[in-house]
């Protein structure tokens, strides 16, 4: 089963507004892109002079005989155009290939940065591949128009404007003759510009679904071994792969038309050129030298149309990959600092401590109408622990997503310290926060890195003082590195409860008012998980803290347990309140006692 996102599908021709806010990546290369541009004047410029000076001798030979011709002069200027034509070539091939590498960069830089600061719920309907795609390939394409385009722009109109001028100057009436196909010109692109750019949207499209399908397929690797999946996602890559194929011909098939089409436009102003010119230097009206000048320059003019009329097609085609990269970019976080709370910040220091918490009246839900929490209302007094129990959907996980601010009530409030939560800064709450998730995350690198990620500035006995808390120490210097030994791609070196144990440090080593641990000793045997409760006293002193847990033996010791079904708190009180109760913990409790096979004193 491939992934699936809701793409934005743009419509309409060419957006200038849009290439606008690209080129400001170039503004900070002004002096780079001022260099360019004078060399691709200068390129121009020697084109046309050639002719010229070809020109000039044949007309010189024509009148005098080889012999009246000054060749030291000639060959001198051959020599300095020559010369000036090879350095303005080096100069701005240089300066294209470094504009290219650092707007690609600031690019890629600037979507890194944004997709940092989007919330969960963009990434909700998003799959990792389909962002790879826009940060990559559609960021290349980019990057190579902003800096190759630019340079043919430049020197084609500079080389096609001189060109135009000198066969004015040469002969007026043989020069309308020759650019009459231009308006022809003109018409060819309209009618191609909208089918080109149209097709290559599809192409960028159907290129994202690919490589999110390549991610998706990589990552569930184990799971399609397993069921056997391997026929089936290649009939389902098969589809994907058909629609990019069919899309691209077509783009392909486009281009192929356009750019000939231009060569026979060319072909046809050489011709007329040729036949009106060669008639002329009959008749005597116009010099040999002039009508092979003109000859070059018919020949020569539609050289930089045919480069331009190809970066105009490539244009239709980037546009599509500036539309998607842009709408990266530009996207703004559903939840962020208001303009009050950032000129408050930059004013006034936040609170050190974070004080009591609460939800009140806070409901939320993920899709319309499908609410999770509804009215619901908590206070924890700050140190406190609480334990979050219950059925699977029932709202465990989306208390704690709200009280960290991974998504925002959509009624009610919740406070800390008295006050609304929005009203405080993100980085000051997310700063207060440890999190140990049911699903670990490590990065590549060492284990040390791995638990220093917590707090980049620890030293490595504080490192190691958080492994041995969480009962880490053990296994990490079992291993032949110890504590620089690598975990691999995703941690994948080591055992999920080996992972565990690791985050669960890192967590710890960040010193957080806040603890949230989901499901955090639900990969983690037995024997590891009592190491880990042996700790966990002294971990939650001082600390609030939010455990939410299937395995009901990890909760025994927290000062509040709430059972949480459809939304609500359905009970609460300590563990020993809950079990005289018997009701739904009291069921909970003894299921999961009977699944491990273990006695359950006290509910008899």
């Amino acid at each position: 089963m491939m992934a699936t996102v809701a793409e934005t599908t743009f419509e309409g021709g060419m957006d200038f507004g849009l290439w606008r806010k690209l080129f400001r990546y170039t503004k900070p290369y002004k002096r780079h892109v001022t260099i360019l541009a004078f060399t691709a004047m200068t390129t121009a410029a020697s084109d046309v002079s050639f002719p010229l000076v070809t020109r000039k001798i044949i007309d010189d030979a024509a009148a005098a005989g080889t012999a009246g011709i000054d060749l030291p002069y000639y060959a001198g200027l051959y020599l300095l155009l020559t010369l000036v034509l090879c350095t303005s070539i080096y100069v701005f091939i240089h300066m294209a290939g470094t504009i290219r590498t650092h707007v690609s960069h600031d690019i890629r830089r600037d979507g890194f940065d944004r997709l940092q600061d989007l919330s969960f719920a963009y990434y909700d309907h998003r799959p990792v591949g389909w962002l790879m795609a826009r940060m990559t390939s559609d960021c290349e394409r980019l990057s190579n128009i902003l800096a190759w385009g630019v340079l043919d722009f430049v020197w084609g109109s500079t080389l096609m404007t001189g060109i135009t001028i000198a066969m004015f100057l040469m002969d007026p009436r043989l020069a309308v003759l020759v650019l009459a196909v231009f308006p022809f010109l003109l018409l060819v692109s309209g009618f191609f510009k909208k089918r080109i750019l149209r097709a290559s949207r599809i192409v960028r499209k159907t290129n994202s679904r690919i490589t999110g399908a390549y991610n998706e397929s990589i990552m569930g690797v184990r799971t399609t071994k397993v069921f056997v999946r391997e026929d089936a996602n290649l009939t389902d890559f098969g589809r994907l792969t058909t629609e990019m194929y069919d899309a691209s011909v077509r783009n392909q098939l486009l281009s192929a038309l356009y750019l000939p089409i231009l060569l026979t436009l060319g072909s046809l102003a050489t011709g007329i050129a040729l036949v009106v010119g060669g008639l002329d230097v009959v008749a005597g009206t116009v010099s040999i030298g002039t009508l092979v000048a003109f000859m070059t320059y018919t020949r020569h003019f539609f050289d930089p149309v045919q480069e331009m009329a190809h970066w105009f097609a490539e244009m239709q085609m980037a546009q599509a990959s500036a539309e998607r990269i842009l709408g990266v970019i530009e996207t703004e976080p559903e939840i962020r600092d208001s303009d009050a709370v950032r000129a408050r910040v930059a004013e006034h220091t936040e609170p050190d401590e974070v004080g009591r918490i609460c939800f009140e009246g806070v409901s939320f839900a993920y899709e319309a109408g499908q609410t999770v929490l509804e009215d619901f209302d908590l206070e924890v007094e700050p140190g406190s622990s609480i334990a979050l129990v219950g059925s699977t959907g029932g709202g465990k996980s989306t208390i704690v997503s709200l009280l960290c601010r991974f998504y925002e009530p959509t009624s009610g409030r919740i406070t800390i310290g008295g006050t609304d939560y929005t009203e405080r800064s993100l980085h000051w709450l997310q700063s207060k926060l440890g999190i140990v998730l049911q699903s670990p995350h490590l990065f590549s690198g060492t284990i040390r890195e791995n638990i220093r990620y917590g707090r980049l500035d620890a030293s490595d006995t504080e490192v190691e003082e958080a492994a041995r808390l969480v009962g880490a120490d053990e296994f990490i210097t079992a291993m032949e590195h110890g504590y620089a030994s690598e975990v691999g791609e995703g941690g994948n070196q080591l055992s999920t409860g080996q992972k565990q144990l690791v985050s669960f440090a890192r967590a710890l080593l960040a010193a957080p008012q806040i603890l949230v641990m989901d499901e955090a000793t639900s990969s983690i045997d037995t024997e590891t998980e009592q190491k880990i409760q042996r700790g966990l006293e002294r971990v939650l002193e001082g600390r609030t803290s939010f455990v939410i847990a299937h395995r009901l033996s990890t909760v025994r010791s927290v000062d509040r347990i709430l059972v949480i079904e459809n939304g609500h708190i359905a009970e609460q009180g300590t563990h020993h309140e809950l079990l005289r109760l018997r009701g739904r913990y009291y069921e909970l409790y003894r299921q999961g006692a009977s699944s491990f096979g273990v006695a359950t004193p006290g509910l008899a």
